[in-house]
């Protein structure tokens, strides 16, 4: 009798080994942009340098895509299916359902980097809560402002952006929005994403 619970603990203990969930990253916002502006080499590139962050980071084997829509591509549909976690194993969401609900657990202190920190928001110094995006509230593409689908640098062209800390000039969704607070001002440049309170940044998920 004592060997059958053994092997039947043993079973259980097997079991929920197997369907425990990996709490291991698989968001984060890049700590550090192309350095071009908006330019981050297309959705190629930016994927590349969501899984270059990551790997420094210590993370590998996984497939990362960055939060991004383009003229031909939904951010919502690049990004997997879920559940995701940032560097502290704290759940940001389930799925893309509640990632563009009221149900996401996305503020200043969750939306860290690939090295665990928090990105600086709205009051300190220097601000960096403008987000890449180029997408609407429920993470559908805003065709006309993507900088050139990321590939522009210059004064010309607008980028739409989130604020990763939920927090604006003001109390409207949009200030609050992690995707979708307002476009970018003069141009995809550097110094025009800087000039709102970014730096080029973007968001990267695991693609499962």
């Amino acid at each position: 009798m004592r060997k059958l619970l053994l092997v039947t603990a043993l079973t259980l203990a097997a079991g929920g080994a197997a369907f425990a969930q990996d709490t291991s990253m698989s968001f984060f916002v890049t700590s550090a942009g192309s350095g071009k502006g908006a330019d981050l080499g297309g959705l190629a590139g930016a994927d590349a340098h969501c899984a270059s962050l990551a790997e420094a980071a210590g993370v590998t084997g996984k497939t990362w895509h960055a939060y991004l829509s383009t003229k031909d591509a939904d951010a919502r549909d690049r990004i997997g299916a879920g559940p995701w976690f940032n560097a502290k194993g704290e759940k940001i969401a389930d799925d893309a359902a509640s990632l563009h609900g009221d149900a996401n657990n996305l503020t200043k202190q969750t939306a860290l980097d690939e090295k665990g920190e928090v990105i600086n928001g709205r009051g300190d110094t220097p601000n960096r809560h403008d987000i890449l995006t180029g997408s609407n509230p429920d993470g559908t593409k805003v065709a006309d402002k993507t900088c050139g689908d990321w590939t522009m640098s210059g004064a010309e062209g607008v980028a739409m952006m989130g604020h990763s800390d939920r927090t604006g000039l003001d109390d409207s969704a949009a200030a609050k929005s992690w995707n979708s607070s307002h476009g970018s001002r003069g141009g995809c440049s550097q110094e025009a994403l800087k000039g709102t309170g970014g730096d080029g940044l973007f968001y990267c998920f695991v693609a499962n």
